[in-house]
């Protein structure tokens, strides 16, 4: 009785820490059971997104031709045998086409039934057709057999958008223009390629000819304008504030304005471009100057914020044992310190790059939300980017620019992809632990 007496507290208290651990374990194991939760959870909703958009957007990667004979008469396109570049040029290679539709169908002789015939074609086949000419003035009086791009509602059908079961009234294309195009697979003159002119055409009214280089390009040039302006400033600014700025008021000030101004919403650097840019220095509106000069701003604090950090990561012992030997403070930042850094800086630029890429807002304010149709040759020439041609493509009421948003989204997410794991490679390739 004597000896269990002094064990009872220690009994009492193993027993209530036991029961502590025992309950610590567990909110550790339901901490992690949650948090593997809401990561699946995401893994689950991002594959489904994508997975939505990819079942919309990879028929946008094909495209439907219908061949045609075309008989390319002289007496329609060169009368006076000149072989003259405006005359070949401004010849009717839209009655060629219409000639070949209706040598197909000769049973076609209502004029309304032929204005519905000819939209077999897209608007497209004309310039294909002056294009060749234009080229090759041999093929003038000869006829060749071609291909050529059908109308946005036949590539529809083609890709099975369009129900054939539904009731005529509830179909865009009727039983007889069914037939006209049943008719034309049976003659196997109808086949499906892949869609080049997505990747290499401008803006187009006609779905089956819209295409993404011309916002790509512009894209590029304004990311362009950005990098150069944004790149080298925020990395200054980041070596001055960490390295030379004094530490007063007015260091605190700016410091606490970039941090601010990396969480202000975009449009209100739109809203900052419209107001100075424009109404004030005159830049063209919608062009890639001006996209990047706005951009350069929105990115700016991320770089800054990022440069930063870089350089905060680099030991002291670097910094004094560069100063130690005799350097300067300006030899040891620019020949020690900054060249460390610099992997981080490159990696937050990126990814500030990779941002500004997706940004739509801003450059709306700005004019570039314009239809444009030539493909920009400078930076102060007409242009559109990629997120703002998603946005008006998904404006468009037809139903063929529905697939022509998803295959751009998908082009973008690829860009934002590549951008962000270059981004990783560069930490993983060039970071230094200490």
């Amino acid at each position: 009785m004597s000896q269990s007496a002094p064990n009872a507290p220690n009994n009492s208290t193993a027993s209530r820490v036991q029961a502590g651990l025992k309950k610590r374990y567990a909110q550790e194991r339901r901490f992690r059971f949650y948090g593997v939760l809401a990561i699946t959870l995401s893994l689950l909703f991002l594959s489904f997104l994508f997975f939505n958009i990819s079942s919309k957007g990879y028929t946008a990667f094909q495209q439907t031709f219908i061949q045609i004979d075309v008989h390319f008469d002289e007496n329609k396109i060169d009368p006076d045998g000149t072989r003259d570049s405006e005359t070949l040029s401004s010849a009717n290679y839209g009655g060629l086409i219409k000639s070949s539709l209706r040598s197909i169908f000769p049973d076609v002789k209502k004029r309304k039934d032929k204005k519905k015939l000819y939209k077999l074609l897209s608007p497209g086949a004309t310039f294909q057709l002056r294009e060749m000419v234009m080229n090759n003035p041999d093929l003038i009086g000869t006829t060749a057999r071609i291909w050529v791009p059908a109308d946005d509602d036949y590539d529809m059908l083609m890709k099975g958008h369009i129900d054939r079961t539904l009731p005529e009234n509830e179909r865009r294309l009727k039983d007889q223009d069914i037939a006209w195009f049943d008719h034309l697979i049976e003659s196997n003159a109808v086949e499906k390629r892949f869609n080049l002119t997505f990747f290499t055409a401008g803006d187009s009214r006609e779905p089956e000819l819209a295409g993404i280089w011309g916002a790509l390009v512009g894209s590029l040039l304004t990311l362009f304008i950005t990098l150069i302006i944004c790149f080298p400033l925020g990395v200054a600014t980041a070596v001055y504030l960490e390295e030379f700025a004094p530490q007063n008021r007015w260091t605190d000030l700016i410091e606490v304005n970039i941090n601010n101004l990396a969480a202000v919403p975009s449009i209100i650097f739109g809203l900052l471009g419209l107001a100075i840019f424009i109404n004030v220095f005159h830049l063209p509106r919608s062009a890639p100057i001006l996209g990047g000069l706005v951009l350069a701003l929105m990115t700016l604090p991320t770089i800054i914020i990022a440069s930063r950090t870089a350089l905060k990561s680099v030991p002291p012992s670097i910094r004094q044992a560069s100063l130690g030997i005799g350097a300067s403070k300006m030899q040891t930042v620019m020949f020690h310190v900054l060249p460390l850094a610099m992997p981080g800086m490159l990696t937050g630029t990126i990814i500030g790059m990779a941002q500004a890429l997706g940004e739509t807002a801003p450059l709306l304010m700005i004019g570039m939300v314009a239809f444009i149709v030539d493909i920009p040759a400078g930076v102060t020439d007409p242009a559109t980017v990629l997120p703002v041609q998603i946005f008006l493509w998904a404006d468009s009421p037809e139903r063929a620019f529905v697939e022509k948003t998803s295959a751009a989204i998908m082009v973008l997410l690829a860009f934002l992809i590549a951008m962000n794991s270059l981004a990783i490679f560069l930490r993983k390739r060039f970071e230094k632990r200490w």
